[in-house]
């Protein structure tokens, strides 16, 4: 489980095409303080597992659902990304709880700065639409967001500084492409609350 407080922004060192997957190898420092191998890292909100490391670096593979359902097939060498690593079950709650499953990607449609923020506006999928609401939390690249103001086909998020120096998101531009994960508490509440409206038939 993530919470989507980015720990570092980290750099795509490398990139291996294995045919029906990818390895990635992300240079970093902080995320790198305890890893172990198979310990779960989010990047750009994905979570992916630790297959080797470095004191520079660790390398994960993605299948190719991973990079059906999100941007990493898109990175190159040299691209930067939000790290996290796994939250631990002593830790705070800084942001939501995330699963760093990718629901889908997203077009930044506009983007208006001000003296000491930004808004970003992003198109919202039609069939996530339903889990996403004023002022709830969506997670966007990873990084755990409030929803400052909703439309029909669209939704925006204010950003402080720190989380625009902090971030991928200081660098988006008009047509950028990211990682969308919806709140999955409101999914699974609909799932439950869809077995009581369309109770499964009785057997004989």
């Amino acid at each position: 489980m993530f919470t989507g407080i980015v720990e570092e922004l980290g750099t795509i060192a490398g990139v291996e095409n294995l045919g029906d997957s990818v390895r990635l190898e992300i240079a970093a420092a902080t995320v790198l303080s305890d890893v172990h191998l198979g310990d779960s890292i989010a990047v750009n909100g994905v979570c992916l597992t630790v297959a080797d490391f470095t004191e520079n670096s660790f390398s994960a593979d993605c299948m190719q659902e991973t990079l059906d359902r999100s941007t990493l097939g898109t990175l190159n060498t040299g691209s930067r990304v939000n790290l996290e690593r796994a939250t631990s079950a002593i830790g705070r709650l800084g942001g939501h709880i995330m699963q760093g499953h990718v629901d889908a990607t997203t077009e930044l449609i506009a983007r208006t700065s001000s003296e000491n923020w930004d808004v970003l506006r992003f198109a919202l999928p039609a069939n996530l639409a339903r889990y996403v609401v004023e002022k709830g939390s969506i997670a966007l690249n990873g990084t755990s967001l409030t929803v400052s103001k909703l439309g029909p086909d669209w939704f925006e998020v204010s950003l402080i500084p720190t989380t625009l120096r902090d971030t991928t998101h200081g660098e988006l531009a008009v047509g950028d492409r990211i990682n969308i994960e919806v709140d999955v508490i409101a999914k699974y509440v609909e799932r439950m609350m869809g077995a009581h409206v369309n109770p499964a038939p009785a057997e004989d």
